[in-house]
């Protein structure tokens, strides 16, 4: 089959190889999808580079994240299952073989049945993005009334959740760095747009919401934003972080959070357990069966073009989603 792998880490152009590899078959439990479309994510590219540490495998295939049709089965999965189409998750978690290939077998229940109304290029966006997004805004319950808070709301994560937001009936406040990307999270269906480099967050916030604060945050910068979280955050409020890149080693003001009340919730997708795995791919699927869910789709580009496509996620220019087409 065709795939792209690497075997050492290092820089795209150099590590990432694209040619011929041994096709899989499934084991027993397992599926095995023929891919349409990989789903490029930041995690793919820090593990590729070295920025997570040295390999742990004799080689990888990255892409945790893709979408096709299941063409085979091992023994106890049902043979129905043949010809379905699906998304997957965790494909290159702590395993050699990723989406970025032709094929992938991989346990029958990280391949998810997908619904019409989404296509294999938006699907190659669920996995990572959708769940966070997902799992940090539903984890505590329905958030119908909530005022919700999302923060980066142009990135792949901040988009979808301010799409699921809305879908789920919460008002929404989001923040941005750019004019361009205020659109981004407008179009998504943000109430409210604030450009935290021009504006003082926390008077916008307090200026379209009032005083009485946010129910819920959804941060992907969990340190830096500490100083405007703790004043925007009403008593009970949960903060859901899934970042923390410019603060790794945040300073925490308990005091703030004691008496605000406030839960802090640290996310990994990867390492949902299976009851909140099922919760978020129950609330996707809702979701993308009323059509409240369109992943943007930034840059595509087929499969031997994986090194220019994880430059330009390394690059952080882009404002959506990455996708390989695997052809």
């Amino acid at each position: 089959m065709k795939a792209v792998w690497y075997d050492a880490v290092g820089p795209a152009a150099q590590v990432l190889r694209f040619g011929e590899r041994p096709e899989p078959w499934p084991q027993a439990g397992e599926v095995r999808v023929r891919l349409a479309t990989s789903g490029v994510n930041p995690s793919d590219v820090k593990n590729r580079s070295g920025a997570r540490g040295p390999m742990t495998l004799p080689f990888q295939i990255p892409h945790s994240d893709g979408a096709g049709v299941i063409d085979a089965v091992g023994t106890g999965v049902p043979g129905a299952r043949v010809g379905t189409r699906v998304y997957v998750w965790n494909a290159a978690w702590r395993r050699s073989l990723g989406t970025a290939a032709q094929f992938v077998c991989l346990p029958a229940d990280q391949a998810v049945a997908l619904p019409d109304a989404m296509d294999f290029a938006g699907a190659a966006c669920l996995g990572i993005p959708a769940m966070t997004a997902a799992h940090a805004l539903f984890c505590d319950g329905d958030i119908a009334g909530q005022t919700v808070f999302v923060t980066g709301g142009a990135g792949a994560v901040g988009e979808l959740a301010i799409q699921l937001a809305r879908w789920a009936g919460a008002r929404v406040v989001a923040t941005v760095s750019n004019a361009a990307k205020a659109e981004v999270a407008r179009a998504a269906g943000a109430h409210h747009v604030i450009d935290y480099r021009s504006e003082d967050v926390v008077e916008a916030v307090r200026g379209h919401i009032g005083s009485a604060g946010v129910d819920r945050v959804i941060e992907v910068e969990f340190g830096g934003n500490l100083p405007i979280t703790t004043r925007i955050i009403r008593p009970g409020a949960v903060i859901a972080t899934y970042g923390s890149m410019a603060v790794p080693t945040p300073e925490l003001p308990f005091y703030p959070l004691m008496f605000a009340n406030a839960t802090v919730r640290m996310l990994l997708v990867y390492l949902l357990g299976p009851a909140d795995r099922a919760r978020a791919v129950e609330r996707l699927a809702a979701a993308m069966e009323a059509g409240a869910l369109n992943p943007r789709i930034a840059l595509r580009v087929p499969l031997k073009d994986t090194a220019r496509a994880h430059d330009a996620v390394e690059s952080g220019s882009l404002i959506g989603n990455t996708v390989i087409d695997i052809g």
